[in-house]
């Protein structure tokens, strides 16, 4: 790269636009190679703009959506016929399946919440954020055949990781859970 096609790129990506009174001065290549480097930009930027949008898409479907059980508008952060892998090995495949494995949580521990993701990285389809989950474990804990669990009144703060990869409508189409059963089962007073 010569130069001036160096200049011109150092002030693209800076968002100049002292590069127009330096095209005129340039031969056909240079000017070819400065339209690809356009073009470049023009993509990094495109795609930084999207890995924004997920990123806050993500933090909306954690803070507000999940933590305040909003199922009806999970469809925001999450296509119709999504993939979800949970910490035991299952998968669920469609929105509707994915939203009956979450709302057991807020049966037995109905203050769960995430507030926040220290973690949130994305790289253009994909996310990953961690966070905690928190809650208390304050009402009976249902086991089938009309069973329960007694609340222990116990705090739980745990660790997760969250992975989705986003289709070009902007929505997870898979997405993987991860989090350790046996911490959420010794905080909440269930394991040793």
């Amino acid at each position: 790269m010569n130069t001036k096609i160096a200049y011109i790129a150092s002030a693209l990506l800076l968002g100049s636009i002292a590069t127009q009174g330096f095209a005129k001065d340039l031969s056909a290549s240079e000017k070819a190679e400065l339209a690809a480097l356009k073009a470049q930009v023009a993509a990094i930027a495109k795609t930084k703009a999207t890995e924004t949008k997920n990123l806050a898409n993500f933090d909306d479907l954690d803070f507000n959506v999940y933590s305040g059980q909003k199922w009806n508008e999970l469809s925001k952060s999450h296509a119709k016929n999504i993939i979800v892998h949970y910490p035991d090995g299952h998968t669920t495949t469609g929105l509707a399946d994915h939203i009956e494995q979450l709302k057991p949580m807020f049966v037995f521990a109905p203050d769960t919440n995430i507030t926040e993701h220290p973690i949130r990285i994305a790289s253009g389809e994909w996310t990953a954020v961690s966070g905690s989950v928190n809650g208390t474990f304050s009402q009976p804990m249902p086991i089938g055949e009309g069973k329960t669990i007694p609340p222990t009144g116990k705090s739980f703060k745990l660790g997760m990781m969250t992975i989705g990869h986003w289709n070009k409508d902007g929505v997870m189409d898979e997405e993987w859970l991860m989090w350790d059963n046996q911490s959420f089962m010794k905080q909440i007073g269930l394991a040793q």
